[in-house]
C-alpha cells in the first residue's frame, strides 16, 4: 500500500510538475503570441509607411518628369533678354515701315491730285477744242452763206 501510495504521490507530484510546466509553457506561448502580434502590427505599420513612401516617390518622379518635359520646351524658346531685343527690333522696323507707308500714301495722294488736275485740264482742253470747232463751223457756214448770198 505504501508503494501504491508512494506511486500515487509520485504520480501526483509528476502531474503537478507537468501542470506547472504546462502553465509556464502557456505563459511562454502567451508571451510569444504577444510578441508575434506586436511584430505583425509593426510589420503592418512598416508596410503602411512604405506605401506612403512609395506614393511620395511616385509623386516626386512624376514631378521630375513634368519638370524635365517643361525644361525641354523652355529650352526651345529664346530667353527673355533675347526676346525683348527681337521685340524692340521689330518695333523699330514697324515704326520705319509706318513712316514709309505714310510717305507712300502722301505720294499717292499727291499723284491723285496731279492726275485730277491733269484730267480737269484735258477736259477743259477738249471743251476748248470743241468750242473752237463749233466756231470754225459757224464761221464756215457764215462764209458759205455769204458766198451764196449776193450782196445787195
Amino acid at each position: 500500500m505504501l508503494s501504491t501510495l508512494s506511486q500515487c504521490e509520485f504520480s501526483m507530484g509528476k502531474t503537478l510538475l507537468v501542470y506547472d510546466m504546462n502553465l509556464r509553457e502557456m505563459e511562454n506561448y502567451e508571451k510569444i503570441y504577444k510578441e508575434i502580434e506586436c511584430s505583425i502590427a509593426g510589420a503592418h505599420e512598416k508596410i503602411a509607411e512604405c506605401k506612403k513612401q512609395i506614393l511620395q516617390a511616385k509623386r516626386i518622379r512624376k514631378n521630375r518628369q513634368e519638370y524635365d518635359a517643361l525644361a525641354k520646351v523652355i529650352q526651345h524658346h529664346p530667353d527673355r533678354h533675347e526676346t525683348l531685343k527681337e521685340l524692340e527690333a521689330l518695333g523699330k522696323e514697324l515704326e520705319h515701315l509706318s513712316h514709309i507707308k505714310e510717305s507712300v500714301e502722301d505720294k499717292l495722294e499727291l499723284r491723285r491730285k496731279q492726275f485730277h488736275v491733269l484730267l480737269s485740264t484735258i477736259h477743259e482742253l477738249q471743251q476748248t477744242l470743241e468750242n473752237d470747232e463749233k466756231l470754225s463751223e459757224v464761221e464756215e457756214a457764215q462764209e458759205a452763206s455769204m458766198e451764196t448770198d449776193p450782196k445787195p
